[in-house]
């Protein structure tokens, strides 16, 4: 199947609410899933006899904040979050590429950070992907079984991923610049 058919499926499925557009023009097309929809999603892809997306390859956040104002005009969205979910299906030998699209903070009060489901009781790989973007990108997985940094210290500050982080100049007494 390829990513139009996967496309109609999951449109047919879900609806316009759950299943956004999908850019099949561009190098690398994906599929936009609702927040909130992103688990039932991704289990029929996971159980569906006709895409079995059983392999989680990759899960990983991104920020999109706008760039300086020079390059503002070509940034052509507004500043976010992604999860972005790279599936496979061993058996079928096919791929597909999920996009959820998040606020940068939550409510839109800075410092509180995006919420969406944890996908880890599809692909129990998410657990350790979700931390990442968890520790790194400051997204916050819902009903994760152990949300907690996996790369920085506990008592690290920030999301050392997200465009607008500081930073410090020192950490427990150690200079860093």
């Amino acid at each position: 199947m390829d990513i139009q058919e996967i496309h109609s499926l999951l449109l047919e499925t879900f609806g316009a609410s759950a299943v956004g557009e999908t850019p099949v023009d561009a190098t690398d097309p994906w599929i936009q899933v609702s927040p909130d929809s992103i688990v039932e999603v991704g289990t029929f892809l996971r159980d569906d006899e006709r895409l079995r997306f059983d392999h989680l390859n990759d899960l990983c956040g991104c920020d999109y904040l706008e760039p300086n104002e020079k390059k503002a005009a070509k940034f052509g969205h507004d500043p976010h979050v992604e999860v972005v979910y790279q599936l496979s299906s061993i058996e079928l030998k096919h791929r597909l590429k999920l996009k959820v699209i998040l606020p940068r903070w939550k409510n839109d009060e800075e410092g509180q950070l995006p919420e969406i489901p944890s996908v880890s009781g599809v692909w129990g790989i998410a657990d350790w992907h979700e931390r990442e973007a968890y520790d790194l990108v400051g997204i916050h997985f819902q009903d994760h079984p152990n949300l907690r940094r996996i790369l920085c210290p506990e008592d690290w500050e920030a999301h050392a991923l997200r465009k607008d982080y500081d930073f410090p100049l020192e950490y427990h007494g150690v200079r860093g610049r």
